[in-house]
């Protein structure tokens, strides 16, 4: 019995001797103790918790080298590797985890929307539920500040740049022709439906070196990774029809639109000021197929629309009107891979082809335009820390632009050009604290049209100043080349520049945001002519100029009131430019120097209704009146307009859905027309240039059927 007793007791003591007791204190960055915080070695059971002063302490049988990791809700983990027998007093700093949804975002310039945004200004369903937008992203967007209210053209003009000065991408490649083709005083919308997108982000300015060939703005439309189930939706409209069908399978899914559009019987209820040989009428598709693979995704996304009309309209210069006929087919592929390397690196690859097919009659002259573009990225993602991400990449960008023109009294003419681009860049995201980011990072782009090499940086800094709010800094270096209408009589120029400098402020909590935000923009290399219109006897240069700033201001509110959701923005724009055939600096046509929207949408249960209002108010536009001296010396009246829409749910799945543009009435005016030579009293008349039709109405039917029986389009509206 001794022998026994002596043996457990040999036992117990070589055991309790075969042990090591692990201990330490945790703190955070301020040295205060961190209460419950988890402390073990990797791959084992041993471990504990810290207590109210945030000291531990456990034992182990673990012998040599091992890691104790120590983590803590919203902190960055600690990780130590070493001998057992060292891990005694130790004193663990934790560091703010400073992917957190309370931590600092760099949102100078941008406007994000989205499951993946920290910060939603717009959401995906926005697009499709404001009540001026008639479904398109572009029409939502220009109710956010930045915007300028350009009604008979349909395009984003922001903070004083012009379209042009505005870039698209789908899953991060380019698109190079947004938007439905159109002519004088009709509005162009977005060619691609929102249907297939849940995210958007719209920088107004100082965006990312990752994006280059835009001098003002860029827009990105991402793509539905992983549609939620199968379903087919149907729409009729009073203006055509739609059909969309989604299947999903274990690791792959597709999703099919396809829309028809002809105005003509609308426009036999509501005649327009146009005379329509042909009323608009347009076909497209769209397809998104999805593969999942056991690093990354692939997508696929194809488009195509045909478009076609044939119109008179009224023109001072001409007695009879003036004659213009379009037929337009555009077909954009794009596919992309986005995937994981290893624990530190991805990867991101794509490309996309357009071609662009434009037929134009203007009077007796035809215009034919040919235009192939390729657009192939690959970018890198190396994740050092949580703190620390390096992005590098490289594009390769290649355009080939014909066109003929020709009439009866000359033989037909060619011309047009081609560009090969290489751009490279790097970037890095730098998380000082959980209260303070900067981004740094620089672009080069070679175009061998130019021969001639740029060299971009851009920056911007983010400081939380409170736990609702953040300043942020943006600057940032752009260059675009001159549009096709420019290189395509001559390639004797080089890219325009412009230099973006951002402060912003912003709040939000409790579903309530707000953004100030004052920017300045220089302008310089602009493209310059010396005839009305570029052609091939034009003298081009790039002595332009210009500059831009002002101030935007957003408000959004979805707490204060039950089932109400509302913004505010307004923008002042104060910009000059000498650009094009100017013959002095002056504000551009396309500016207004006061823009105000209002949208509100109000859900009524006991309707089964959401209704929804948005107002545009816009100051007036300089134009040229030749019977008083000087240049852009006169401005319209304001721009105003009232927009109003009502979807009611027949039941949960069938939508009866009705809307109508500028329900008050307005007549706007968008700019007056003069005659080409004066009268017998010297002066020159003039008509003024109203829209189409002062009013738009609409009204669809809209059923999903699917499995669970609730989902609808609502979203789609």
């Amino acid at each position: 019995m001794k022998k026994l007793a002596i043996l457990l007791i040999l036992i117990f003591v070589s055991h309790v001797q075969g042990q090591t007791v692990i201990n330490g204190v945790v703190l955070n960055e301020k040295k205060e103790p961190i209460v419950g915080a988890n402390i073990y070695l990797e791959g084992t059971y041993d471990g504990g918790s810290t207590g109210a002063n945030g000291v531990f302490s456990f034992t182990t049988t673990e012998a040599g080298t091992q890691t104790l990791l120590v983590s803590f809700l919203s902190y960055e983990s600690f990780t130590m590797v070493g001998d057992v027998s060292y891990m005694k007093d130790i004193e663990v700093k934790l560091k703010p985890d400073v992917n957190t949804l309370d931590a600092v975002v760099l949102s100078a310039g941008t406007f994000s929307a989205g499951d993946n945004s920290k910060v939603n200004v717009l959401n995906p369903l926005d697009v499709v539920t404001t009540a001026s937008a008639l479904g398109d992203f572009v029409g939502a967007l220009q109710t956010l500040p930045g915007t300028t209210t350009v009604a008979e053209d349909g395009r984003l003009f922001v903070r004083g740049g012009d379209a042009d000065e505005t870039q698209i991408f789908i899953d991060g490649i380019r698109v190079f022709s947004p938007y439905t083709p159109t002519t004088n005083n009709i509005p162009s919308r977005g060619r691609y439906s929102p249907f297939l997108f849940d995210g958007i982000t719209f920088s107004t300015g100082g965006y990312s070196a990752e994006y280059g060939q835009a001098l003002s703005s860029v827009l990105l439309l991402n793509t539905i990774d992983e549609p939620d189930q199968e379903k087919t939706d149907i729409g009729i409209m009073s203006v055509g029809g739609a059909l969309g069908n989604t299947q999903k399978w274990e690791k792959s899914s597709i999703s099919v639109n396809a829309s028809y559009i002809n105005l003509a019987p609308y426009i036999a209820l509501f005649p327009d000021r146009n005379d329509w040989i042909k009323p608009y009428e347009m076909a497209s598709g769209e397809t998104v197929f999805r593969k999942k693979t056991n690093a990354g995704l692939i997508k696929l996304y194809a488009a195509f629309d045909a478009t076609n009309f044939e119109l008179i309209q009224e023109d001072i210069n001409f007695e009879e009107g003036l004659r213009y006929k379009l037929n337009n087919n555009n077909l954009y592929v794009n596919g992309s891979y986005q995937g994981v390397l290893n624990s530190q690196w991805s990867i991101f690859g794509g490309g996309s082809y357009t071609r662009a097919n434009n037929k134009q009659g203007v009077m007796d002259q035809k215009i034919y335009s040919i235009d192939n573009a390729f657009h192939a990225k690959l970018k890198l993602k190396n994740r050092v820390s949580n703190r620390f991400k390096l992005y590098m990449g490289v594009e390769f960008f290649s355009t080939d632009f014909e066109e003929t023109y020709g009439n009866d009294l000359i033989e037909d003419l060619d011309y047009g050009y081609q560009d090969n681009m290489v751009a490279a860049f790097t970037e890095a995201d730098i998380f000082i604290s959980k209260n303070l980011a900067f981004k740094a990072g620089i672009r080069g782009e070679y175009s061998s049209v130019f021969k001639d090499f740029t060299l971009a940086p851009r920056l911007s800094l983010a400081s939380k100043i409170s736990s609702k709010s953040q300043l942020s800094l943006a600057y940032g270096n752009f260059y675009q080349n001159p549009s096709s209408n420019i290189l395509k009589f001559t390639q004797d120029v080089k890219s325009q520049n412009t230099t973006h400098y951002i402060l912003n402020y912003q709040y939000n909590a409790e579903r309530r945001i707000f953004r100030a935000e004052a920017y300045y923009k220089d302008y310089n290399d602009l493209i310059k002519y010396d005839e009305e219109f570029p052609s091939f006897s034009s003298d081009f240069s790039n002595a332009g100029y210009g500059y831009a700033k002002g101030v935007d201001l957003f408000w959004r509110d979805s707490y204060s009131i039950k089932n109400f959701d509302y913004w505010l923005s307004y923008s002042f724009l104060d910009t000059e430019r000498d650009y094009k055939n100017y013959p002095a600096q002056g504000q551009p046509n396309f500016a207004n120097k006061h823009n105000l929207s209002v949208v509100g949408k109000y859900w009524i249960d006991k309707w089964r209704s959401q209704v929804g209002f948005a107002y545009s108010f816009a100051s007036g536009r300089t134009y040229t009146n030749p019977n008083e001296s000087g240049f852009l010396n006169e401005k319209t009246k304001p721009y105003n307009s009232l927009s109003l829409n009502w979807a009611y749910l027949i039941s949960p799945q069938k939508i009866l859905y009705a809307s109508v543009n500028n329900a008050l009435g307005f007549k706007n005016i968008n700019g007056y027309q003069y005659a080409n030579t004066p009268d017998m009293n010297g002066d020159f008349a003039r008509r003024a240039l109203q829209p189409a039709a002062d009013q738009f109405f609409f009204v669809g039917f809209f059923w999903t059927i699917s499995d669970d029986k609730k989902s609808n389009q609502l979203d789609n509206l």
